[in-house]
């Protein structure tokens, strides 16, 4: 057994081509370990100080701001990935650098309209929507800092182009450092129920303003008077983006379905309980994230220069790397789940073991099937995955609300996984179909 993980460790060190996507998912995947432990740590203060339907108001919290920020981001937030990487190869970095500064102005604008019409709007979401009027005011307070997180989740992808591993890595712990100092001096100073929100609007402040200064000063130092500069409108960065838009629109449902669904149906007890089994089933999912952070820009690059078989390479490559790293962490979730909930959250959260272990098979496909989202963006079909995604958002939807009056909790996370497992199977059917070639692995199995 140790000779075999030998044998990979060195397959994968020792490749040349897969080199730059290993360096860099080294350094993103080690920043996403710690950020999802210091992520876990703030998670369990909340739960036993502040108690569980705290939890449940600070999920809904950055539901809410997840939901919205699509929008106002536009797509950009997976577009500029392909456009930095394009256009350093293509033209120069001052190139690069105008279409980055032409989308921040542009999500910049979008945030603020859309704020403010959210906080006029508040009352009406909390009392019409959610059947909640309390919830009025939180709704409200999270539409002013509906700007910072747009521009938070701009200025990480934008990071990500320019292939900034230290940087990139840098960026994603800071978020949930922030908010757990933040907690942990409020909380010393003052035991108010709000504290666990206001402690992560102001990590996203700081973020946000943190990445926009690091990548003024990085693009400044690589761009000289002699750049070629080609001219990008608005209109032709949105043909591109707007898929890209719908695609993440839709993943967010995928995602969110079940906490907007339970948020409206439920208590918010069971919220709270289910953004915990979210929380523990998508640490499967930290080594899809870490790679696909350095994997997506490359995949850009490859196709724009024609190297489709470096390209399909890096891709198994990545692949491989995301299942190796996968598999410990899904079966201790499954066989020890339900000890590490009670030791972590206490013993009422026991329930939330059926729902995260639905949850961690969902994600556990999709670490299988590599990433699918990301290659398409990247290589053209941003129309194509849309649909695939769009497919698993009704089913998602469709099935939570069947299954949530009965089930529960369990019963929209049986929808998240079926959702899942749809879209990813669908998109490594057209990727085989188009290109007679697969970026899914599964060990043993020959999938070429």
């Amino acid at each position: 057994m140790l000779s075999f993980f030998k044998r990979k460790y060195v397959n994968l060190t020792t490749d040349k081509k897969f080199s730059e996507v290993l360096a860099g998912s080294v350094y993103a995947m080690a920043a996403r370990v710690l950020a999802t432990a210091i992520s876990m740590v703030t998670s369990v203060i909340v739960a036993r100080v502040y108690g569980v339907q705290a939890m449940g108001v600070l999920a809904l919290v950055n539901s809410f701001l997840l939901l919205v920020t699509i929008f106002t981001v536009m797509g950009t937030g997976t577009s500029i990935l392909r456009f930095i990487p394009e256009h350093i190869a293509k033209y120069s970095a001052s190139s690069a650098y105008y279409v980055y500064r032409k989308v921040q102005y542009f999500v910049a604008s979008v945030s603020l309209v859309t704020g403010t019409t959210f906080f006029f709007a508040s009352g009406f979401i909390a009392t019409r929507i959610y059947s909640k009027p309390h919830l009025s005011f939180f709704f409200a307070l999270s539409a002013v800092f509906v700007i910072f997180k747009s521009l938070m989740d701009l200025n990480t992808q934008a990071v990500r182009g320019l292939r900034l591993n230290r940087i990139f890595a840098l960026i994603q712990i800071i978020p949930t450092l922030t908010m757990l100092m933040v907690l942990v001096v409020v909380t010393f100073f003052s035991h108010n129920q709000n504290n666990p929100v206001y402690a992560q609007l102001t990590a996203f402040t700081i973020t946000a303003i943190t990445g926009a200064l690091i990548m003024n000063r990085v693009f400044k130092r690589r761009m000289h008077p002699e750049d070629i500069i080609k001219p990008m409108a608005i209109r032709e960065i949105l043909t591109i983006s707007t898929p890209m838009l719908m695609t993440a629109s839709l993943v967010f449902f995928v995602g969110q379905t079940g906490v907007v669904i339970l948020a409206i149906f439920r208590p918010e007890s069971e919220v709270g309980y289910y953004s915990i089994a979210v929380k523990l089933a998508t640490l499967t999912a930290f080594a899809l994230q870490a790679i696909n952070s350095m994997a997506a820009s490359k995949f850009s690059e490859l196709y724009h220069t024609g190297k489709m078989d470096e390209l399909f390479h890096v891709a198994r490559k990545s692949t491989k790397l995301i299942f190796w790293t996968t598999v410990p962490v899904l079966l201790v979730l499954l066989f020890i789940g339900k000890p590490i909930l009670v030791f972590l959250y206490g013993r009422d959260f026991a329930v939330a073991y059926p729902a995260m272990s639905l949850l961690v098979i969902g994600q556990f496909v999709t670490s299988i099937s590599g990433s699918t989202g990301y290659f398409m963006n990247m290589t053209g079909d941003q129309n194509i995955i849309r649909n695939f995604v769009l497919i698993a958002a009704i089913l998602n939807i469709s099935l939570s609300l069947v299954l949530v009056k009965s089930f529960g909790i369990n019963g929209v996370a049986f929808a998240g996984m079926i959702s899942l497992v749809t879209w990813n199977l669908c998109a490594l059917i057209h990727i085989k179909k188009k290109y007679r070639r697969t970026i899914a692995y599964i060990p043993i199995v020959q999938l070429e």
